[in-house]
């Protein structure tokens, strides 16, 4: 369920960085920072389960800035 939410954030954050491009950078960085923190708190586990707990939020922040980035790559590429 946490997989689709992620996956639908997402899509969401690319739509809206191809339509208005400098409007999609406030929900990004929300969207990232809010990741930033789940990825904290899986890390104060001990040893390797630190890792283990804190790379989903990593691996999902990262996702959440390729995709905004690559809608405006994309909206910078249209010829109008």
């Amino acid at each position: 369920m946490v997989i689709v939410g992620i996956i639908a954030l997402c899509v969401v954050l690319a739509i809206l960085a191809f339509l208005v491009p400098r409007l999609s950078r406030h929900p990004q960085n929300g969207a990232q920072r809010t990741m930033g923190v789940g990825s904290r708190a899986g890390s104060k586990a001990p040893g390797p389960l630190g890792r283990l707990f804190s790379k989903p939020f990593r691996s999902s922040s990262r996702a959440l800035g390729r995709s905004g980035s690559a809608g405006r790559r994309a909206r910078g590429r249209m010829p109008f």
